[in-house]
């Protein structure tokens, strides 16, 4: 297989649309349909978040075979790759913690969402913790930490974040762009 028809096929694997896709990397759609249709290539940067993203080397990315990525480098059972389409941000992590209800007026987040890396060296405030992303209310954070905690049971490698919300930062204020 060449590396249009690996991109393609990971992509269905794990359910992601093409807008999905692009939406993560940054890149339009037709970007996106550009390389599956094998009449583009993607930029180094954007082969490495790709590569993040499937949870597969570069090699077997861009290889005639895709090489399941307990092959080349064993995961840690319980640890997920979580992308953060909002926030540019993908991090491997244990498990995952919302804020308390924060205060803030009627067109800010009201929960954040962490990812923790139970496995790393813990400091004196606890386990590292990094930011993944805005919520608009408690319901979107816990389905959220639902869909994590279940594609963590199931073994899966990677998780996008669904119903996080876009934010636009001024000053130290935080606002929502769009309420989804």
């Amino acid at each position: 297989m060449s590396f249009s028809e690996n991109l393609k096929q990971l992509r269905k694997e794990r359910h992601l649309s093409q807008e999905e896709l692009a939406e993560i990397l940054d890149v339009s759609r037709q970007a996106i349909s550009k390389w599956e249709q094998g009449s583009g290539y993607p930029e180094v940067d954007k082969l490495l978040l790709l590569s993040k993203q499937f949870n597969i080397s570069l090699d077997s990315l861009l290889s005639t075979e895709i090489m399941p990525s307990d092959a080349k480098t064993p995961r840690t059972p319980g640890t997920i790759t979580i992308t953060s389409p909002h926030e540019n941000i993908i991090v491997t992590c244990n498990t995952v913690l919302s804020s308390q209800k924060m205060a803030g007026g009627k067109s800010s987040p009201q929960y954040a969402l962490f990812a923790v890396q139970d496995s790393a060296p813990s400091s004196l405030t606890g386990p590292p913790t990094s930011f993944l992303g805005w919520y608009v209310d408690k319901k979107h954070v816990t389905q959220e930490i639902t869909e994590i905690q279940s594609a963590i049971s199931h073994g899966f490698a990677a998780y996008t974040l669904k119903y996080s919300t876009k934010t636009e930062r001024k000053w130290l204020k935080i606002k929502i762009v769009n309420k989804s």
